[in-house]
């Protein structure tokens, strides 16, 4: 494999585990005869992201079609998907991409959560199998999941249950028809976890399996209050792409593939 004098890679980012690769590899080269620039991708779903080091770009590519091409134009040597673990379509559109633009693609995705003694979780496979669960858990809900999605939680069959929506940017319709909504941004503590149970007297949780520590205190209130927590199944990597767990990884991932510079 030939040895490019600069190392471009472009990471697909909006996690905070993107943030960090884009430091460590803006911080240093790959090898020792080799310059790395990092372009990181953001889809501009939050009002005000936290930017990372290097070259950014806001919005979306148009599909895989779309982002091969920038691949392309602006040759891009490596590709990163470090983007949410529920990000399952820009996930897929980067693995075509990265077929069609012949570049190598490295997932970078945190560990998922491990249920703990005492945990009453309940797994579902879609928000949508999360809602149909609900009735039976409890009335009132610490909804974690973010701002999108809010529709399947919309119908009828809730109406009797309150929710506490908690979400970066404020969510759209159709949502809950009983609800509250707190704007924040993790990380989070657990004794605000805690406070936030006791005021609201939730009596269920429901969650993605996100992984990582900013969101995990809710789980740990959770399992201290014992109430049930629903958790929603991070959808695969697609087939055949390697998997990096941490930043760390993936910027070894990069070292390993050009340690011949």
């Amino acid at each position: 494999m030939p040895v490019p004098a600069a190392v471009h890679v472009l990471v697909l980012g909006g996690t905070t585990e993107a943030r960090r690769l884009a430091e460590n590899l803006a911080a240093s080269a790959p090898g020792s005869r080799v310059q790395v620039r990092v372009t990181t991708s953001l889809a501009g779903r939050v009002s005000a992201p936290r930017l990372p080091p290097g070259d950014v770009r806001v919005g979306g590519f148009g599909g895989p079609d779309g982002l091969a091409a920038w691949v392309r134009e602006h040759d891009v040597d490596v590709l990163i998907d470090a983007t949410h673990p529920f990000a399952a379509t820009m996930s897929r559109n980067a693995a075509e991409a990265a077929a069609r633009a012949h570049v190598p693609l490295l997932a970078l995705r945190r560990p998922g959560w491990v249920a703990q003694g005492g945990d009453r979780w309940h797994a579902a496979g879609s928000l949508a199998e999360a809602a149909e669960l609900l009735p039976a858990l409890g009335e009132r809900v610490f909804l974690t999941t973010g701002r999108m999605g809010l529709a399947a939680f919309a119908g009828a069959a809730l109406d009797d249950l309150w929710f506490l929506v908690r979400s970066v940017d404020a969510p759209e319709p159709p949502c809950p028809a009983r609800m509250e909504v707190l704007l924040d941004r993790g990380p989070f503590t657990l004794e605000g976890e805690r406070a936030l149970i006791r005021r609201h007297r939730l009596d269920v949780l429901v969650t993605k399996d996100s992984g990582g520590d900013a969101t995990a205190p809710k789980l740990t209130a959770a399992r201290e209050a014992g109430i049930p927590v629903v958790v929603v199944r991070r959808p695969p990597v697609p087939e055949g792409v390697p998997v990096a767990r941490t930043p760390d990884e993936a910027v070894e991932w990069v070292r390993r593939r050009y340690a011949s510079g």
